[in-house]
Parts: C-alpha cells; structure tokens; sequence
C-alpha cells in the first residue's frame, strides 16, 4: 500500500483544524499481530478511502453539520457506523479484525480524541484511493 511522504504525514499528525464547513476524520487500524497479513477496505459514505494495514491511518475531510457513514469490508458484509460530524471537529475511528465464522473480518468503532490522537502519532499515513474490492 502506498504511504504518504514524511511531510504530509507530519502535518496531518498536526491535527490542524479542518478547512472551513468541514470535519476531519482519521481513520487508523492498530499495529497489532491480530489479522496482521489482511488488507481491508474502508469506505466514507460509499467512496472508497483505500486499503488498510496493521499502523497505519487515513484522514480525509467530509462536509460538516452532516451525517456520514464509514464503512469496512467483513466476512459477509460490510459493517459501518454512521457519526453526525460538526464542522471544525475531527473525529477518531479504529478498524479493528475480529474473527468471523470461516474467515477474519473487520469491524469500525469510534474512539475518543485523546485515543485518536495517540494511536495515530505512531503510525504510518496511506495515500487515499485504492480498494480491492472495487
């Protein structure tokens, strides 16, 4: 999966406020041996975000004062969680492989800020726009 240069990430990891009317969303999956050798699709409101791997994260901005559902290819379906965003807030979300019936799956949650924050500042940013299931 292709990362984004130091640069970008550095200032991603800033957590500037999002431009004007928009909300950001950092998106990040753990760097953890659980389901470390799956690739898993996340998806903002039906538009492909890209792949994730273990420790890395993607941040996009979404229109605020709106709904929007982030989603992520599992066994069977997707799963997905819909969040009411304000604008000028950045919100936090995990990916995480739980163990299905026959296969591995993926699962989203949202998590606090000071998480967020934490889970993000150790890892790695990936460039936007690839899904495999596309």
């Amino acid at each position: 999966m292709p990362l984004q240069s130091n640069e970008v990430t550095l200032q991603t990891k800033q957590f500037a406020a999002p431009s004007a009317g928009k909300a950001g969303l950092y998106i990040y999956r753990d760097d953890t041996w659980v389901g470390a050798g799956l690739y898993k699709d996340i998806y903002v409101d039906g538009m492909c975000l890209g792949e994730t791997a273990p420790g890395v994260f993607f941040y996009t901005e979404v229109d605020g004062n709106k709904n929007h559902t982030i989603s992520t290819e599992s066994e069977f379906s997707p799963n997905e969680i819909t969040v009411y965003t304000e604008a000028g807030k950045h919100y936090f979300f995990e990916q995480y492989m739980k163990l299905g019936v026959f296969v591995w799956g993926a699962d989203i949650r949202q998590v606090d800020e000071q998480q967020g924050k934490l889970k993000v500042d150790v890892s790695m940013q990936a460039t936007p726009g690839t899904c495999s299931n596309m």
